[in-house]
């Protein structure tokens, strides 16, 4: 998977990375962790969406570049320079800690400077080291898959948020020190999302671009990327039919895939589920009753224990299935129509 990938990065690419081999010890787990809440992230973002980021895509994202792939490494880069920032900012790591590059300078009106702000300076290098090293090469795919990596970083700064504490007499605020902290990251999945949405396709020059690396391949993409934002998320290929089954690319289509009916919590997104499932794929939707088991009545012991009962529920769940063969519902309705005009 991609997150196996970039916590084995050092072990790969050690000669293109100037840093000492102990320092890749010390934050291998924080990676992969990191790179796994990136997908864990992705997971959730696409939970709805005809493309739900299959864990068997993952190992193919380097291979391509998509809409869906740029978000994949957007989302990977972003949780692993979170977790690294966090890992640092709460100590776990001997050489770093808080940014205090600012404490005690002038914010603004009534606050200075002070408390713990998160580190994403030394998350943001880390996560580059290891994050970007699995592209080794110099044309074009390469070169959009380092742009969404560097976009994913640039979201974890852009929804970061100033946390302030009062200090004067008798809570009169009268003074505040005023620190960065990150966002939570559905938040930066939230807006990754946003720019998956809007993400633009990269033209290129065709001519030079089959020249490998050539002089003239790496000037051909310098001219395309001239005109995009850093933020901004980038594809090369028009994904693909996700409604259908698709082995050798990794994804399954959306038959046997559940969608979501009619409750007044749900987003309009969620509620819209079966139609984009289902319906535009040419499936319909079939209904299953399912027990489903769960904790229940539980209550705390002392001390110290909380023991529940196992409580069995029936719930409905929605599928989308093929529609039977043998039943022409589009011919019965316009023989209805051809009825009404007699």
């Amino acid at each position: 998977s991609l997150y196996c990938s970039i916590s084995l990065t050092p072990l790969r690419h050690k000669s293109r990375i100037n840093a000492p081999w102990t320092a890749f010890l010390t934050y291998a787990s924080s990676v992969q962790v990191g790179a796994q809440s990136g997908i864990q992230e992705c997971k959730y973002q696409f939970a709805w969406e005809r493309w739900n980021c299959p864990e068997s895509t993952l190992q193919l994202s380097t291979q391509n570049a998509t809409r869906e792939t740029s978000f994949v490494h957007a989302i990977s880069a972003a949780g692993v320079m979170y977790t690294l920032t966090k890992n640092c900012s709460m100590g776990d790591f001997d050489n770093c800690g808080c940014d205090d590059s600012r404490i005690g300078q002038t914010g603004g009106r009534g606050w200075i400077w002070g408390g713990c702000s998160d580190n994403v300076a030394f998350g943001e290098k880390i996560s580059k080291q290891f994050v970007d090293a699995l592209e080794n090469g110099q044309d074009s795919r390469a070169a959009v898959n380092l742009h969404n990596n560097e976009a994913g970083r640039l979201a974890i700064k852009a929804t970061m948020r100033r946390a302030c504490k009062c200090h004067g007499v008798s809570g009169s605020c009268s003074i505040q020190t005023c620190w960065m902290q990150l966002a939570d990251f559905r938040e930066v999945g939230n807006y990754l999302k946003i720019k998956h949405e809007h993400a633009k396709k990269l033209e290129m020059d065709k001519k030079p671009a089959r020249a490998g690396n050539s002089a003239d391949n790496r000037g051909a993409i310098a001219q395309a990327f001239r005109s995009i934002a850093r933020t901004e998320l980038i594809y090369l290929e028009d994904s693909p039919d996700y409604c259908v089954k698709n082995q050798s690319m990794g994804f399954q289509g959306t038959e046997g895939r559940e969608c979501l009916k009619g409750d007044k919590n749900m987003s309009q997104w969620e509620r819209k589920s079966c139609r984009r499932l289902c319906y535009e794929c040419g499936l319909r939707v079939v209904e299953k009753r399912i027990e489903v088991v769960s904790s229940c009545n539980c209550k705390f012991h002392w001390c110290c224990t909380v023991k529940c009962e196992k409580c069995t529920q029936v719930v409905t769940k929605y599928y989308c299935a093929r529609k039977e063969s043998g039943r022409k519902p589009h011919n019965k309705t316009k023989r209805r129509h051809r009825a009404r005009r007699h």
